[in-house]
């Protein structure tokens, strides 16, 4: 191709790179006016004008009350997010839950929806099959309220080879090698690991910037890890960082479905948590054992210190090799939290030979169990603000 018919394309990829910069700081900074974004891009206020116009006509923004930014001069008029219009659709697969949420543009949460269900011993087939129903139905629900579902991102359990869209090893679910790309019919769709996209969840939604480089522990039926480095997510060489779960805690302990022996989610995860302080399956399992706890049961009691001082060892293992900010607690932890959070700081603060003078504050999330879902909607208003090209006229 010669330079000349470069051109065009270069415009059209220098054009919506000035618009996703003008978006992400309206974004950021809203309401804000014209020139105040002129000042914030560095763009002449003409190039502003004209951007904005751009993303007013695909509506993405919208004028809103003049509002003064200086003593002297004309009032501006302030452009913000519009709350209507585009819309991130967010979805998890749970081994005991299905869940979605929707997000408009402005990270507001539109619509949420779980469904309660083991999914342990059905078919990938049949489960994928009623997550893209859920997906339909909140669409559906979207649409009823002005927007419009942009893409979606999907939260999955277990080792997922995202390249290739296949879900390599999910042992609390019983997959191996499940390919995953393409459930969800007529949306634009990526897939990650629930750990990730909880701790992005944290990220967004939750403690934020403030818990500087985090661990967050999604102590769920597995207990998995999301590792945030400068704002971004550290997945490992082959995107399987953060398995906290199947480190060996006690290497006599019960087996575990990954194959190995001992693993941490068989002493602290929730259904083992459950097991040893008696409260078979049923609803609200969580609610019963926090009732017991409060009471004093010493069979509750000795379940939950033991499975902090389990989960407290092994985060001392982590500390030493990640040496992270915070530690963030969500998942099926926050309930349990006074009870767990005690003997985990003792643990932690016991670890194996660290250097460091103190151990990093613990903190318990208030997304608990919804961050997975929160974090893969967010994902999706992420990618639509870097990259608004799709949207475009």
């Amino acid at each position: 191709m010669t330079n000349s018919g470069n051109v065009p394309v270069r415009h059209a990829t220098m054009r919506v790179r000035n618009l996703a910069v003008v978006l992400e700081h309206i974004a950021r900074h809203q309401p804000v006016t014209r020139a105040r974004l002129a000042e914030l891009t560095g763009f002449t206020k003409t190039t502003v004008s004209n951007l904005v116009g751009v993303l007013d006509d695909a509506g993405l923004v919208v004028d809103g009350a003049p509002v003064h930014e200086g003593e002297r001069g004309r009032p501006g008029v302030a452009v913000s997010l519009r709350g209507d219009g585009a819309a991130g659709l967010g979805l998890e697969v749970g081994v005991d839950h299905l869940s979605a949420c929707v997000l408009d543009l402005a990270r507001r949460v539109r619509y949420r929806h779980v469904v309660t269900g083991d999914n342990r011993g059905r078919e990938p087939a049949a489960v994928l099959a009623a997550l893209a129903g859920l997906a339909e139905d909140a669409v559906a629900a979207a649409a009823g309220q002005g927007l419009t579902a942009a893409g979606a991102a999907v939260a999955l359990p277990g080792l997922l080879d995202r390249g290739n869209g296949v879900v390599r090893h999910a042992p609390n679910l019983g997959w191996t090698d499940v390919p995953v790309t393409g459930a969800l019919a007529g949306l634009r769709a990526e897939y990650d690991n629930e750990a990730n996209l909880a701790a992005l969840g944290e990220l967004w939604f939750g403690g934020g910037t403030r818990l500087g480089d985090f661990v967050h522990v999604s102590g769920e039926i597995g207990i998995g890890a999301g590792i945030v480095v400068d704002g971004r997510v550290f997945r490992g060489a082959h995107g399987f960082a953060g398995e906290l779960g199947h480190l060996v805690a006690d290497p006599s302990g019960p087996s575990c479905p990954c194959g190995g022996r001992g693993c941490l989610e068989q002493i602290a995860g929730r259904d083992a948590l459950l097991r040893a302080a008696g409260i078979p399956a049923g609803d609200a399992p969580l609610d019963l054992l926090a009732a017991r706890l409060a009471a004093g049961d010493e069979t509750a009691h000795a379940a939950a210190v033991h499975a902090g001082r389990s989960l407290g060892a092994a985060l001392a293992a982590a500390v030493n090799l990640l040496d992270p900010d915070t530690i963030v607690l969500g998942g099926a932890y926050p309930p349990l939290a006074p009870w767990i959070v005690p003997p985990l700081r003792d643990a932690l603060a016991a670890g194996p030979g660290s250097l460091r003078r103190a151990v990093p504050p613990v903190e318990v999330s208030a997304l608990a169990d919804g961050a997975a879902v929160l974090g893969a909607a967010g994902l999706v208003i992420e990618r639509l603000l870097a990259d608004p090209g799709p949207l475009l006229p």
